[in-house]
């Protein structure tokens, strides 16, 4: 079979030991419990004594949107040259508009690799589960660079949906073999970026410490990928809607759980001063489900806590692709409508995702069909499972994975 990829001389050997050795995730293994259907409050939320809620702490201040911003906000389509359609916010530097996204696998475990470098600079990250309790984020880079994204590892089926949507450059470690034949089989094979002997300063190997992380730097990027002769021509990045003025029928989410299993647990809480939700992560495995403890995530590149505008939770179906009993490999469709809830502002609002397009960007819609506008700035997606438990108590929710296999 002949692959589109480009791979360039001295590289045949490093993608072959980097395909051969593709990143597994470690084995915690998550709890699941019965779940209601989607859109189901769950039982009342359970108290949970022994958890250890580390105190907020105190991020700069960062303003989000500089008045005036327009009554009517901005999109979902007619963005103007210099506002970036993934953030609603004028970019400081118009001309990073005129390019491509930057896809980015990041990794989450081990606790050890933490705090991962660069994610505060993306536009939007999405958690995506993987396989036996795990995640991995896909940081999107478009309208701020960042010098040092890390660390870097392998792709699995569900970003297909991604670098589509955002008609991305995609920069990984390696993948599973049929992964990657899926991708080098793909209309967009050129725009895959691996490490290879031409790639530094672009992707590099950081060893601190002795760990050999991969980093990419968006900034170098962009030199590889006219040297490649990439296309990297601005794509139509249409679809999300931005309006400063929440919306009506929202209920209080000063604290919003997204847990995928005994190993991977998240919090974010909304902080008034700023109008932005820090998360805070998993310190240490949970498998009880009884005994959270948690820490804030930082950024490594800017040492400031991880904050977002929006955190919204979609429900998907993830579907087992592999037969074997003894790996968990697994693919999502995010395609058509289906359910999520976005918290913003100390809001929270039962909303439906939808993409109806391989080409479209995805965005949030209410029951009629009318756009749901994000707030402002950067968005976080919790990817979940269909069948997640969806838990409400006064102004806290929690949100358990739901395994749909």
């Amino acid at each position: 079979m002949r692959l589109k990829i480009r791979l360039h001389a001295g590289v045949v050997g490093l993608w072959l030991i980097a395909l051969l050795s593709a990143c597994t995730a470690p084995t915690p293994q998550p709890t699941p419990s019965p779940s209601p259907t989607p859109f189901q409050p769950g039982p009342t939320l359970p108290t949970h004594p022994n958890v250890t809620a580390t105190p907020a702490a105190s991020p700069t201040p960062e303003v989000t949107a500089t008045p005036p911003y327009p009554p009517e906000g901005y999109g979902p389509t007619n963005f103007p040259p210099n506002i970036n359609p993934l953030t609603g916010l004028p970019a400081s530097d118009p001309a990073l508009l005129n390019r491509r996204p930057i896809l980015i696998k990041v990794q989450n475990l081990p606790r050890s690799d933490r705090p991962q470098s660069g994610l505060s600079r993306a536009d939007i990250v999405y958690e995506l589960y993987t396989e036996y309790g795990s995640t991995r984020y896909a940081a999107l880079f478009y309208g701020q660079d960042a010098e040092r994204v890390m660390p870097i590892r392998s792709a699995r089926y569900p970003d297909v949906n991604l670098i589509r949507m955002y008609k991305a450059v995609f920069v990984f470690g390696s993948a599973y073999e049929p992964v990657f034949r899926r991708l080098a089989n793909s209309e967009f094979s050129e725009r895959l970026i691996l490490e290879g002997s031409d790639t530094c300063p672009a992707l590099c190997r950081y060893d601190p410490n002795g760990r050999n992380y991969l980093a990419a730097n968006t900034q170098a990027l962009q030199a590889l990928l006219s040297k490649r002769g990439i296309d990297n021509t601005r794509p139509n990045l249409d679809g999300m809607a931005f309006d400063l003025t929440p919306p009506t029928g929202g209920q209080p989410a000063e604290r919003v759980f997204a847990r995928f299993s005994g190993a991977i647990y998240n919090r974010w809480d909304y902080d008034p001063t700023t109008g932005r939700y820090q998360r805070f992560v998993d310190k240490e495995n949970d498998i009880d489900q009884r005994n959270e403890v948690y820490e804030p995530l930082t950024d490594a590149l800017t040492k400031q806590p991880i904050t977002a505008d929006n955190v919204v939770i979609l429900l998907v179906r993830y579907e087992e692709v592999d037969p074997r009993p003894d790996v968990e490999v697994l693919d999502f469709k995010l395609m058509g409508i289906g359910p999520a809830y976005l918290a913003r502002d100390g809001q929270i609002y039962k909303v439906n995702w939808q993409r109806l397009r391989e080409e479209d960007v995805l965005t949030l819609v209410d029951d009629a069909g009318h756009p749901v506008p994000f707030k402002p700035g950067q968005t976080w997606f919790e990817v979940m499972g269909l069948s997640t438990r969806v838990q409400n108590d006064g102004n806290t929710w929690r949100f358990t994975f739901g395994r749909d296999w």
